[in-house]
């Protein structure tokens, strides 16, 4: 499987950064001035800049602890440029799993070859009475939620950082598309526009005189922006094969993609919306493909449909290894009727949460010849947990603000003056 490249982060960053090193050598000597013994620190013994490489090779679970050593190095861990390039850059990603175990309490799992370890964290923005969370999407170590009754909620469980945004003012010109459902629908998606460096919120909705709509939220603008003229006409009639009343998406190579409940009835509703060129378009489905209510996932930087084969003895896995090539969709058979892909292992094997094999309970790895490798158990797989089985990277990124905006402005502004 081909993994996604990520591209590097700009000269400008690289500037910023050094320029953030510098400033924390500064307040390296202040605070050596400061001491009151002439014991030696370690800033003595190590230059900043080797401080610098080895704090970008440490796993992030660790390094968000770190923060709290001194002054200089939650300076420079907080930096938003150390953050970005920790993110694309570092040999120890950490991948995790988020699985809601109630209103109140949610854990994040870290998947390995060997193990599983178990964090709990909390949701933010909890009141009484207790919300109702869903999970609808992740990106670049952020979580969007969804909080009764209309609300969306960007959280990043690492840091603490979060963000609730109404969408009530599109519920009240909102109905279900059908006349029978009793409920709103609505194609939730949640990315990031790299050439804005903003995080969006896509809301796919059908008014009340049956006419489909695009809003999204920027981060950014921290705003609400109408895009119905993206609306293809085909998305209203796709939008009737979701089952689920807020389906989310899954963002990948700048993208956000959903797959309806029945892909025997839309074989090429495989939606996916470019949030640079603000457009749809639509991949199809293997033709070979047996089973109905499939799920999307990323394993090893790849586009996956799984679901339950129709012989309801095993679990296929589909994986696109080449994006948007129809010829290189790929069939894994796993010997397990509800077999739920989460992530590669450091072989490429596949570890994946399985609900119904001969009363076992925890992970599975199985290769891709579907030989079980290993099974360990876990404390969330004996808990009834709302999950979106998706995995996603951690990370230190904050979430960008207005306030940027006019940073960003203002030193366009004195560069082209001193041009």
């Amino acid at each position: 499987m081909n993994c996604e490249k990520l591209s590097n982060p700009s000269m400008h960053k690289k500037k910023k950064l050094k320029h953030t090193v510098n400033k924390a050598k500064e307040q390296s000597i202040m605070e050596n001035k400061n001491q009151n013994d002439k014991s030696k620190s370690i800033h003595d013994i190590l230059p900043l800049d080797l401080i610098h490489i080895i704090l970008l090779r440490v796993p992030i679970r660790h390094l968000a602890r770190l923060r709290c050593v001194s002054k200089l190095w939650c300076s420079l861990i907080s930096d938003r440029n150390f953050a970005e390039l920790h993110f694309h850059h570092s040999p120890a990603a950490t991948n995790a799993c988020l699985f809601m175990k109630n209103d109140a309490m949610a854990y994040l799992v870290y998947l390995d070859d060997n193990e599983a370890l178990e964090k709990v964290v909390c949701p933010p923005f909890q009141r009484k009475p207790r919300s109702d969370f869903s999970v609808l999407g992740f990106c670049r170590g952020f979580i969007l939620l969804h909080r009764h009754p209309h609300f969306l909620v960007v959280w990043n469980p690492l840091t603490g950082s979060s963000k609730r945004i109404s969408y009530s003012h599109i519920v009240h010109r909102s109905k279900p598309p059908g006349p029978t459902t009793g409920y709103d629908v609505y194609l939730h998606g949640f990315g990031y526009d790299a050439s804005h460096d903003d995080y969006l919120l896509l809301l796919a909705w059908c008014d009340c005189e049956g006419q489909y709509h695009l809003d999204y939220f920027s981060l950014r603008t921290n705003s609400w922006i109408n895009l119905d003229a993206a609306v293809p006409k085909h998305l209203g009639i796709q939008l009737l094969g979701f089952r689920y009343w807020h389906s989310g998406g899954l963002f990948f190579n700048g993208t956000v993609h959903w797959v309806p409940w029945d892909l025997k009835d839309y074989r090429d509703a495989i939606i996916i919306f470019d949030l640079m060129e603000m457009t749809f378009s639509t991949i199809s489905a293997p033709e070979q493909l047996s089973c109905s209510s499939p799920s999307l996932a990323l394993l090893g930087g790849c586009l996956a449909l799984y679901s339950r084969n129709d012989d309801c003895r095993n679990t296929d896995i589909w994986v696109m290894k080449e994006y948007k090539v129809h010829s290189s969709w790929t069939l894994y058979r796993i010997p397990c009727k509800d077999f739920r892909p989460l992530c590669l292992s450091s072989n490429r094997d596949i570890i994946g949460r399985d609900y119904t094999s001969c009363g076992k309970t925890g992970y599975f790895i199985y290769n891709v010849r579907g030989d079980l490798l290993k099974h360990f158990k876990s404390l969330c797989c004996q808990l009834p947990y709302r999950e979106r089985n998706n995995v996603y990277t951690e990370s230190l990124l904050p979430l960008p603000t207005p306030s940027d905006i006019k940073d960003k402005d203002n030193k366009k502004k004195m560069k082209e003056i001193s041009m």
